[in-house]
């Protein structure tokens, strides 16, 4: 129907207010209760306006269209009911917006900006009120609220959760919770979605939640930004509390090729970044991506697209998490990929450097099998010592991913005894079932994971005592919480905070000497500063050492590619070498990292590489339909303290004495469980932001 605003005629449809006619034909009316996505209530009077026949100005927001109505904005009428709503708004409200972090993006600012109503006009009264800092990840300042009711529609209307309504209080009625309650108590679920639509920011992220350095989006979910892959978490978590393995897998897979791998052995900064370590315990993200992975359904691979041939070819060396991530997408796009592998089997660190009872073959195998199915050729017990060469031979690129196999040995008095080993040639050894003459007593010296899977590996190979000797305080050690609390359930020995000083014997190992670390750590130019505690030294009696403190590139210095500290390749942004055509990615270049690392390097590998093909490098895919979430989430009481459901593991008498599995798979009833106790912190992101009266 047709309606005339401000002399300006426009098409309205029938049934919606005023207010919405005139936002949607880009003509600005001053809203502070009206959200994009909520109802208006009409309480805040600044939408007031006049319509032609109506006596008093009315709310916009209220008002439904009518055919031939005609109103004005800026009337005498509308403009003194808006004014006189606005300085009632500010009576109460503080004066100095410069310390507010709404400052410049705040709605109220916004409106008292545009009707020219400034400060000093204001008629103060004071309403001090202390701010509600006791909930984790809110924070309540109460005297820049505005009662507009935002928050408690949004926490009803589209969440469902129902903890916030108006109270009555000594300071006249505020935002809060029946009773007094905090949130926690409450039953919130802190999904954000009350700070989401604050006009003010009366209700705001706690301190430190968000993060300057990166974007919005990233510190509302931090467990997809902490995410190498940046694989959306979040999405395929809510697929598994619905029990839908599949869709969780797909979801997984439009960024990673090894799900079911990284589910068993992912370093997880996902969950160091979770929101819910305010509460006690991050979700099992980990724990669950392999619950969902290894059911083992393919149905994503109908989704899975495949470019047209493009007669380009490239040559992966090395057939690790790097190499065989970039292989096959870049596959996908169309290329022809030879990958050349020096070992017998594709696999790299995942196989040669991880025990298989946290990694088992056949794992390795199934994801491998996926890689190739895409057209990927895998040429294995293939050195290449010069990637020149295959240039040459007719390769358009060639991507250097030759990871880290090298161990390194610490320069201590007797190591070069018997009875010594480097970790990557222990494990090595063990995983590809080669004699290794270990007697009763080890001592590892490092303090990682790799510390960790040599010690264990040591137990299961029949050591009868194993020890593990390191540098940092257990509180400081690179290992992972679970790696130690395993370890030591399995009677794996620990010094923290020890000194390495020599290895003991003639001829072969007769032990280590250690002694007590009082101080370690680095200074400014990260040289390692070590203080020791005086007379402390002590000799343990071990028959085996394993060096496990770090690995290096192996055979780099013959590539005649440009180096940088010591044996690693040196790249620019796009992963480019010094020699056109010749790229390189993962620990290569980067360093021991981690498996979701070395992925994340080889999706960004192939995008270079595919650029540089003549390609367009966009290697997104989806596997699965957008689907509308439901964020009419609910109240669940106690939800903050719900326990994350733990990882049922074989007894420890039993798993050290094998190098089978040591986990048991979350079954679909617990990972549904582990799943729901996410915030669902990205529901956030779905809101619409209004825009401001410059906008339009």
């Amino acid at each position: 129907m047709k309606i005339v605003i401000e002399g300006k005629e426009i098409d309205a449809k029938e049934g919606i207010s005023v207010l919405d006619a005139a936002l949607e034909a880009g003509i600005y009316i001053p809203h502070l209760c009206k959200h994009p996505d909520l109802e208006a209530v009409g309480g805040c009077r600044l939408c007031s306006v006049e319509v032609e026949g109506i006596e008093n100005a009315v709310p916009a927001c209220k008002t439904t269209v009518e055919e031939n109505m005609v109103v004005k904005i800026n009337s005498e009428k509308a403009d003194k009911t808006r004014k006189m709503a606005m300085e009632l708004i500010l009576a109460t409200h503080p004066a100095d917006c410069t310390g507010c972090h709404k400052y410049g993006k705040c709605e109220l600012q916004s409106i008292y900006q545009y009707m020219g109503v400034g400060p000093d006009k204001w008629r103060k009264k004071s309403r001090t009120v202390q701010n509600d800092e006791s909930n984790p990840l809110i924070q309540h300042l109460f005297t820049r609220c505005i009662r507009c009711g935002r928050c408690i529609r949004a926490c009803r209307e589209l969440r469902g959760v129902k903890v916030l309504d108006y109270q009555r209080t000594k300071n006249g009625i505020e935002v809060g919770i029946d009773g007094g309650k905090s949130l926690e108590e409450a039953g919130c679920k802190f999904c954000g979605a009350c700070i989401e639509v604050c006009p003010t920011g009366s209700i705001m992220d706690a301190v430190g939640i968000m993060k300057e350095e990166v974007s919005y989006s990233d510190s509302v979910v931090p467990c997809r930004a902490a995410c190498p892959a940046h694989t959306d978490v979040p999405r395929y978590l809510r697929y598994i509390k619905e029990g839908d393995f599949a869709k969780a897998t797909a979801v997984i897979r439009e960024k990673v090729p090894f799900p079911e791998t990284l589910g068993s052995i992912c370093n997880h900064v996902c969950e160091d970044n979770c929101k819910r370590n305010e509460f006690g315990n991050p979700i099992s993200i980990c724990k669950l991506k392999k619950a969902a992975a290894e059911s083992h359904d393919d149905s994503w691979k109908a989704r899975a697209y495949k470019s047209k041939p493009t007669d380009k070819k490239v040559a992966v060396i090395g057939a690790g998490p790097a190499g065989l991530t970039a292989a096959y997408f870049l596959a996908k796009k169309g290329h022809s990929i030879t990958v050349f592998e020096e070992n017998e089997k594709a696999g790299g660190q995942c196989r040669y450097g991880i025990p298989a009872y946290r990694l088992p073959d056949e794992v390795i195998d199934k994801e491998t099998a996926d890689i190739l199915e895409v057209g990927v050729e895998l040429v294995t017990n293939t050195r290449i010592d010069d990637p020149k060469e295959l240039l040459d031979k007719g390769f358009d690129a060639v991507l250097v991913s030759v990871g880290t196999h090298e161990g390194s040995k610490l320069p201590l008095e007797g190591n070069d005894l018997q009875g010594v080993y480097i970790n990557s040639d222990f494990l090595k050894k063990v995983r590809q079932g080669a004699p290794v003459e270990l007697k009763e007593r080890v001592m590892v010296l490092g303090g990682g994971n790799v510390a960790y899977d040599c010690a264990r590996t040591a137990l299961r190979l029949g050591a009868k005592e194993v020890h593990i000797a390191c540098l940092e305080d257990i509180n400081m050690m690179t290992a992972t919480k679970d790696e130690i609390e395993e370890g030591k359930e399995e009677g794996i020995i620990l010094h923290d905070a020890h000194s390495f000083l020599k290895i003991v014997g003639n001829e072969k190992v007769e032990g280590v000497e250690l002694q007590k670390v009082s101080k370690f750590y680095f200074d400014e130019n990260r040289k390692s500063i070590i203080e020791l505690v005086e007379d402390s030294n002590e000799v343990i009696p071990v028959d085996n050492v394993i060096f496990a403190v770090g690995q290096r590139p192996k055979g780099t210095e013959k590539m005649e590619l440009e180096l940088t500290h010591g044996p690693y390749i040196k790249v620019n942004e796009a992963l480019e070498t010094n020699i056109k055509g010749i790229f390189a990615a993962g620990d290569v270049v980067t360093g021991t990292k981690s498996v979701i690392s070395a992925i994340a390097e080889g999706r960004k590998s192939a995008e270079s590489i595919d650029k540089y093909l003549g390609g367009d490098g966009d290697i997104t895919e989806k596997l699965i339909d957008e689907e509308k979430t439901n964020s009419y989430i609910g109240r669940c009481a106690g939800f903050s303290k719900l326990e994350r459901t733990k990882t049922e593991l074989i007894d420890a008498d039993e798993r050290k004495c094998s190098f089978e599995s040591v986990e048991k798979t979350l079954s679909k009833e617990r990972a549904s469980c582990e799943a729901g106790r996410c915030l669902q912190c990205d529901l956030r992101l779905n809101l619409k932001q209004p825009k401001l009266w410059n906008e339009y």
